[in-house]
């Protein structure tokens, strides 16, 4: 048997011949063993290279193979750190998830997990650090001989990857392993191009014979046929969806890095979008911070967006994020539930000011006037919204018919932006405003 797929080709009854033929510990190895059970492309390349970039899909294995990537370096090295997007995805998916450290690690490998000093202490005693990319500045003078980098792509500062690498300097040979569903950031692009990176992809359907077919059947009928479906499902760099409202090349010339932000605005708003129900097969939360300067820029501050909330919990997330943004009022979308969503809202929060709208036309039309405000250099982004942006970049003028799920923070962005530059006005003045500009724009060309 050479590899894991080997054994699942054979029939049935002598599978079972096999596995009774093994001794409990054997079968503990082998479920353990990662060269039975890792694609080519997830192995550990040979060469001397600096980065390993695994560019894959959804589901394609990339958490597992981070780990695996951890786990064997720990042998013969005794500084090997890892970073992820957030303080949350380090811990419940890159530690604590099923295809994480602890998980792949048989008990007399596996690390104890200290999580007050957020580190990992192994058995042979090396040490792994954990950081998250929201923490530039912890990663200043810390240094590494290998380090694990998931999901790239969605780090919202560039900063925290300039510092990592700069502590990427100890031992005979600093590497980096970094794991990512690909985006067209200029980051990306660079790391691709880089004469030191070894670069290996891995498609959803490579590891569809270990995911559930209800969550292959989901995300297919979510991205296929569409072109960010070559870059969710197939790991392809896209730069664009054709009659997309957004573009990434758009999303990427409005993005500023969050030291670059202004710090004083005249205006805060919360944009919601509320989902009809609660519960893991529910839509989104939309919850979106925006803001606009005595200028009449508008910047993006943040993505809040929770879900499977009941609506006492996505309230008090909402109020929450109020009163950390110090927000001037929430605006929220009042289609399901009407004025109840105001009444479900100050439960969180008693005098919290809420606006309530109505979707009154689709998606595409509502959002066209607040795509032409970017298109206008008007609206940035402070760092990078992975799966914000992901949304915007999908909504073309046929997304309403589509099957998939609802673009719940693309909407509550357009509810906040809207709101922030008068878009909502009883008169539709707005609106027309918006098709003047642009007409005005096309007899200037």
């Amino acid at each position: 048997m050479t590899t894991i797929r080997d054994l699942l080709r054979l029939p049935i009854e002598s599978r079972r011949r096999v596995v009774a033929a093994l001794s409990a510990r054997q079968r503990e190895l082998l479920y353990f063993e990662w060269s039975l059970w890792a694609r080519p492309e997830q192995a550990l390349p040979d060469g001397d290279w600096i980065y390993w970039i695994v560019l894959a899909g959804r589901g394609a294995g990339k958490t597992r193979t981070g780990a695996e990537a951890v786990r064997a370096w720990v042998r013969d090295f005794s500084i090997v750190n890892i970073v992820g997007p957030t303080r949350d995805d380090v811990r419940d998916v890159m530690v604590l998830g099923e295809s994480g450290i602890l998980a792949r690690c048989p008990r007399e490998e596996r690390p104890t997990y200290l999580r007050a000093s957020g580190r990992l202490a192994w058995p042979n005693g090396a040490t792994t650090l954990l950081f998250s990319a929201e923490e530039p500045d912890r990663l200043r003078g810390r240094q590494h001989m290998k380090l694990w980098c998931d999901e790239l792509a969605a780090w919202r500062k560039n900063e925290t990857f300039d510092n990592a690498l700069l502590g990427l300097r100890l031992g005979s040979r600093p590497q980096a392993v970094i794991t990512t569903t690909p985006r067209p950031l200029k980051l990306i692009k660079q790391l691709l191009n880089d004469q030191n990176a070894v670069v290996t992809r891995g498609t959803t359907y490579d590891n569809s014979e270990f995911l559930a077919d209800g969550f292959v059947r989901r995300i297919t009928a979510r991205y296929a046929g569409r072109p960010i479906g070559r870059q969710e499902l197939f790991a392809e760099i896209v730069e664009e969806t054709p009659g997309a409202l957004w573009t990434f090349g758009l999303l990427e010339r409005q993005r500023i890095e969050v030291h670059e932000a202004p710090t004083e605005f005249c205006e805060i708003v919360v944009g919601v979008d509320p989902p009809a129900k609660s519960g893991p097969n529910a839509d989104e939360c939309g919850i979106i911070v925006a803001a606009r300067t005595d200028a009449g820029k508008v910047y993006v501050l943040g993505d809040h967006t929770s879900r499977g909330e009941t609506p006492g919990r996505w309230a008090a997330r909402v109020a929450s994020v109020y009163r950390r943004h110090k927000a001037d009022r929430v605006v929220a979308e009042c289609n399901n539930g009407g004025e109840m969503v105001s009444e479900v809202l100050r439960h969180g929060e008693t005098h919290l000011p809420v606006r309530l709208v109505s979707a009154s036309r689709g998606k595409y039309v509502r959002a066209e006037p607040v795509a032409a405000a970017y298109e206008r250099g008007l609206v940035f982004h402070v760092g990078a919204f992975d799966e914000l942006e992901r949304q915007l970049c999908a909504l073309t003028p046929d997304f309403d018919r589509k099957v998939g799920e609802s673009p719940d923070r693309a909407d509550a962005l357009v509810w906040a932006v809207s709101d922030l530059l008068r878009l909502h006005r009883p008169d539709g003045s707005a609106i027309l405003d918006y098709y003047a500009a642009q007409a005005a724009s096309l007899s200037d060309q």
